[in-house]
């Protein structure tokens, strides 16, 4: 789906996953997960995902990247 071709767009899951994020108990849930159980879990529990997530077409980032936006222009 949609978190899957943002991910293989940024280089797996473990990028759009927010490392600061305030669910903290689940972001270190996560880390320990298969990859198919990853994409479930942040399915699951949308607060964990860095934001703005911004797509062109396939590409996308995750985060603040003002600088990546205006290549895509």
């Amino acid at each position: 789906g949609e978190l899957e071709s943002v991910a293989r767009a940024v280089g797996g899951i473990d990028a759009v996953i927010d490392p600061k994020a305030k669910d903290a108990d689940t972001v270190a849930l996560v880390q320990y997960l298969a990859a198919d159980q990853k994409f479930e879990k942040v399915l699951d529990n949308q607060q964990i995902l860095r934001e703005p997530i911004v797509r062109n077409g396939r590409q996308a980032t995750v985060g603040y990247e003002p600088d990546v936006w205006k290549g895509w222009e």
